[in-house]
């Protein structure tokens, strides 16, 4: 059971940031939005939490860096808009 909702989570972020590219890639989104944004975010969270369950590493720290441009990237979104 646990290892099922591990891999939920790591398919549901992978598809979220892949949605959140597709959607700004043809112009739906600005990739300076908000949705953008927390969309990325969500994603690299669903990808560490499967990653860290898997002792993987490697898209741990690819995220987790991922998840900080985000979080930056929405406070100044809202801090300077």
């Amino acid at each position: 059971m646990k290892t099922t909702v591990v891999e939920f989570f790591g398919w549901c972020g992978m598809i979220v940031i892949l949605l959140a590219y597709g959607l700004s890639s043809f112009g739906i989104i600005s990739s300076a939005s908000w949705i953008y944004q927390t969309l990325n975010l969500f994603g690299a969270f669903g990808i560490i939490g499967s990653s860290l369950a898997k002792k993987d590493l490697q898209p741990v720290f690819l995220n987790v860096i991922w998840a900080i441009i985000a979080l930056f990237a929405l406070g100044r979104l809202f801090l300077f808009s």
